[in-house]
């Protein structure tokens, strides 16, 4: 959720910047994030990332 009432978990994913340097808000629903196994955010997609997109596949791989 954004704006005011923001869950903690929301919050620590939105202070994430994408590769374009969006940090904030979500856009919409399809953005996507990864968390490493310690529960850091490593990493914030665009909505218009596809789940099959080579560079959500190798920072998927590179915390494998």
């Amino acid at each position: 959720m954004n704006g005011a009432g923001r869950h903690p978990l929301y919050q620590a994913l939105v202070d994430t910047a994408d590769a374009e340097g969006h940090a904030g808000d979500i856009r919409w629903n399809f953005e996507k994030f990864l968390v490493n196994g310690d529960g850091a955010v490593v990493g914030r997609f665009s909505p218009q990332t596809t789940p099959e997109s080579p560079e959500l596949v190798a920072a998927i791989e590179k915390q494998l």
